[in-house]
């Protein structure tokens, strides 16, 4: 049995085939441990540009994942007329926790600061109750970069819960109104 993507064999070979030398190329990247275990940390492609740095959206959330109050995070970027991309944080807490504001966004932002590092501190931090997601569980930071960056968000149809975009959208509006208010 020969495997290939639909109708495209050259695409498969030059994809999947061409980046390392027999050896096939997934798209995720992973770390070894002293243990020998494989810790699968993400999508190859999901990396912000700030300033210069490349950083992976997965050392991020999971650093925000790590407060004890926080039960989901998501980052994307957004267009920064000096750094490039900035980042931006939406953060779901645990059920029960009602504290937000900025006591729990100066948290996260040391969390972050010492587990990443300064460059990787958020512009932005949303609290939300949901990030969107697919049927499958797969967060769409496609969403929340369109929503972020005031573009059109485009298909979803594989969206789980239209709910949560527009949740997201309120979150965001009323953050920039604020910031309108107080300039």
């Amino acid at each position: 049995m020969l495997l290939t993507l639909w109708n495209d064999d050259v695409k498969y070979k030059s994809v999947y085939w061409s980046k390392y030398e027999n050896a096939y190329y997934s798209g995720d990247y992973a770390i070894k441990d002293n243990d020998g275990y494989i810790w699968l940390l993400g999508r190859a492609d999901d990396v912000l540009k700030v300033a210069g740095h490349r950083i992976g959206t997965a050392e991020l959330e999971s650093s925000i994942v790590s407060h004890k109050d926080v039960a989901e995070a998501a980052v994307c970027g957004i267009t920064h007329e000096v750094k490039g991309e900035a980042i931006i944080a939406f953060v779901v807490l645990k059920e029960g926790i009602k504290k937000t504001g900025d006591l729990l966004k100066k948290e996260i932002i040391e969390i972050i600061r010492s587990g990443v590092g300064a460059i990787a501190t958020p512009e932005q931090i949303h609290f939300v109750t949901r990030l969107p997601k697919t049927r499958s569980g797969k967060i769409m930071r496609r969403l929340l970069k369109s929503i972020a960056n005031n573009d059109n968000i485009g298909d979803v149809s594989t969206l789980e819960d239209g709910e949560a975009v527009s949740e997201v959208q309120d979150a965001f509006n009323e953050l920039k109104s604020s910031i309108t208010k107080n300039s």
